[in-house]
């Protein structure tokens, strides 16, 4: 036996050792167009800005990134928040009012803006785009609407979407025009089934090396404000923030609707104390979601070429001026929601001033992905807030709200005796909040003196101040495109 020379056996055994690398070692990844990032965005329901101090990885993508501190909803009502955000257009635009029809609801979206969304624009600039959670209310996962299979929106190559799914149990989901029912397992809970999906989507994605956008749309805080079983005993004690505005004593500058409210009963106070903290609680599988995608964006590669952007789709008031539970104001508790942005670019650990809209997420959307910009949409685009360059132009907020009809079907239901604001028009200015109500009643809250919005200091307002805030929120209220938005957006 003839012995091999040591310098051959070593080359041999690094031959090998490559070999085995080879087999053992992940598949690279294709390289994404770092021109064209990758959008995760998640949106959550009905959670007040109160909320962020619960939420560690949220409180980590302040550090990393930008905070929108003057971030404003059209509506402050799930559907027409919604139907705004998907389609770049106020709710006047999309006949989008309430959560039901004849003015809301799926139906009326589906009819008139379902084909040319968020969704469609970015799929058409060659994204591969996902939806996942709760879509828009009156829609349900098993309705073919026509056609063989259950009913997918266009613009979705990934779609899995709940129905009822409020409870976190004991719901269907249409996953790519099939249905799937979930029972009240341990592993069905919702949050955490979308989280699974959402993680998959991200992975699937990178190995396509196509730029993709998802959007992840939990029902949490929603009520009836289910934690994950895992997080049902956090925050022992904590209660409901007793602001000045809490149970609000003397309401007599208010309009009628408030005005004829009783005080707090006690029973109501100690409830708000409870659905705070289940509120909490429920945000948890949130934040744990939002952090295990930004572990799989940079697993896979992904992470310094995506955006992860978190809102909410309205906030929440829980005893304020003595509204025991609900929206729909045109107070800050209501239409003012957390925005929070990271991704390539992105300053961090900077707070944004300027107004944005939840119209504006769209067109901000297309910048990002290289699309061709739309001026029929109503938004304009905030890229460039994000990079920490000069505003959009914009320094006013429309709010546009229609008085539902009571309806058992509806999930945001609000009992007549609790407090239910009759139809307005309302714009956030640097200045303040005004508020035109169709019964005549008008308010107006001064943001510089009174942030807790305890005074209505319309009465005392000079007459041609009074002129000139009716005039922008008629401007505004009847706009339609971009220039014309962006025009009307602009406070005197």
């Amino acid at each position: 036996m003839i012995d091999m020379p040591r310098p051959r056996l070593a080359v041999c055994v690094a031959a090998i050792g490559l070999v085995l690398a080879a087999c053992t070692a992940p598949p690279p990844q294709p390289a994404v167009d770092p021109a064209r990032p990758n959008i995760v965005f998640v949106l959550v329901d009905d959670m007040d800005q109160g909320l962020v101090r619960f939420m560690p990885e949220v409180q980590r993508m302040q550090r990393d990134g930008v905070t929108f501190s003057n971030s404003t909803v059209t509506d402050s009502l799930c559907c027409p928040s919604r139907a705004s955000l998907l389609s770049g257009k106020y709710p006047h635009n999309t006949g989008v009012f309430t959560n039901e029809p004849p003015d809301g609801g799926f139906a009326v979206f589906h009819r008139r803006d379902e084909r040319d969304t968020l969704g469609t624009q970015l799929q058409q600039a060659g994204y591969r785009t996902g939806f996942m959670g709760k879509y828009l209310n009156g829609y349900q996962p098993g309705r073919t609407l026509g056609g063989e299979r259950p009913f997918v929106p266009p613009g979705w190559d990934e779609w899995a979407v709940a129905g009822n799914g409020y409870d976190e149990y004991d719901y269907q989901l249409n996953v790519n025009g099939r249905v799937r029912s979930h029972g009240h397992r341990p592993g069905d809970y919702l949050t955490d089934v979308l989280a699974q999906r959402g993680n998959d989507f991200i992975r699937s994605s990178a190995a396509r090396g196509m730029p993709f956008f998802l959007e992840v749309a939990p029902f949490a805080p929603h009520g009836p404000f289910t934690p994950a079983p895992r997080h049902a005993e956090e925050f022992p004690g904590l209660t409901a923030p007793r602001t000045p505005a809490f149970d609000e004593p003397d309401r007599s500058d208010k309009p009628a609707w408030l005005r004829a409210l009783p005080p707090l009963p006690a029973a109501k106070a100690q409830a708000a104390d409870v659905k705070f903290r289940k509120r909490a609680q429920s945000l948890l599988a949130v934040d744990e979601m939002l952090a295990g995608f930004r572990r799989t964006l940079a697993e896979t590669g992904q992470a310094q070429r995506t955006h992860v952007i978190f809102t909410s789709d309205n906030g929440f008031h829980l005893g304020e001026h003595a509204l025991p539970e609900g929206k729909q104001t045109a107070f800050d508790t209501d239409v003012r929601v957390p925005l929070i942005a990271t991704g390539p670019g992105v300053p961090a650990g900077r707070t944004v001033p300027d107004s944005v809209q939840n119209i504006d997420f769209r067109p901000t959307f297309a910048e990002l992905a290289g699309a061709p910009p739309r001026p029929d949409i109503d938004g304009t685009g905030f890229a460039s807030l994000l990079r920490g360059e000069t505003g959009t132009g914009r320094n006013v907020a429309l709010v546009e709200h229609h008085e539902p009809r009571v309806s058992q079907e509806d999930p945001d239901r609000q009992e007549k005796p609790d407090g239910i604001p009759p139809t307005y028009t309302a714009i956030r200015t640097p200045e303040g909040t005004y508020v035109e109500y169709v019964n005549g009643e008008r308010e107006f809250y001064d943001a510089r003196t009174d942030p807790f919005q305890l005074t209505n200091t319309y009465p005392s307002l000079p007459p041609e101040r009074r002129d000139e805030l009716h005039r922008v929120l008629t401007g505004l209220a009847a706009c339609r495109g971009e220039a014309q938005c962006t025009e009307a957006a602009t406070a005197p």
